[in-house]
């Protein structure tokens, strides 16, 4: 079968890299998403991932700390979860790149646009580190501006809840799912499922958000399938 998608953004949230732990890692959770990583390269599609860190930090409820320090701190914990993340896919026989926004060359390359693009075409998988190496933008942000600048055409944004709903779910058990919302009725509800400069570059790009629950792993290959799951955010 042939993807729906030739080329993905797949956003990966750390609370979901720590499955029901809640904090540091789900080997297991790990290895079923690389399999599913890896049945989307078989089926032709490249695919460009970033990843959180929320499994060990969250920049935006750390007290008194000055929120460019702690968002440093957030971006080194997204460093760590891209090489464990490589880990498992190299685990599964996956070859597969890390690309840092900030300069680490011990660790792993540093991201060039240009290299980034003939990684994607000739690896196939690309895990993007750091966010976009700057502190008050979003892991979101980075995924959006990954995706225009390597012309992906969807972000796949992967959660622990199954879609987009006009409030949480988890409070509200009388909460509606959207199948499809446009970006500014994200921005006029203040949904936030994505923040304002995502949500914005993902626009003016013309490049679809789908809101998934990473939770099923094998949801990632739905939806590289267009297969409909969870929300579709466009314009």
């Amino acid at each position: 079968m042939e993807p729906f998608y030739d080329r993905v953004i797949l956003k990966l949230s750390g609370e979901v890299l720590a499955g029901e732990n809640g904090f540091g890692y789900d080997f297991e959770m790990l290895d079923r998403i690389s399999l599913a990583i890896g049945e989307c390269k078989e089926l032709g599609t490249q695919i460009g991932i970033v990843v959180g860190g929320g499994n060990f930090w969250r920049g935006r409820s750390c007290g008194e700390m000055h929120r460019a320090s702690a968002d440093n701190v957030g971006m080194l914990a997204t460093a760590m979860n891209a090489i464990v993340l490589s880990d498992a896919l190299y685990q599964n026989g996956i070859n597969n790149r890390v690309m840092s926004a900030i300069f680490m060359p011990k660790i792993c390359e540093h991201y060039v646009v240009e290299k980034a693009r003939d990684y994607m075409k000739n690896v196939g998988v690309v895990i993007f580190a750091c966010g976009t190496g700057n502190p008050f933008f979003s892991t979101d942000s980075a995924a959006a501006l990954r995706a225009a600048e390597l012309d992906a055409k969807v972000v796949l944004k992967g959660t622990n809840v199954d879609g987009v709903y006009d409030k949480d779910p988890r409070k509200h058990p009388d909460a509606v799912r959207f199948d499809c919302i446009t970006h500014d009725e994200v921005l006029a509800r203040g949904l936030g499922i994505m923040d304002a400069a995502a949500t914005a570059i993902c626009k003016e790009n013309d490049i679809n958000t789908i809101v998934f629950d990473l939770t099923k792993p094998e949801n990632i290959v739905s939806a590289v399938k267009g297969i409909c799951i969870g929300t579709i955010v466009t314009k």
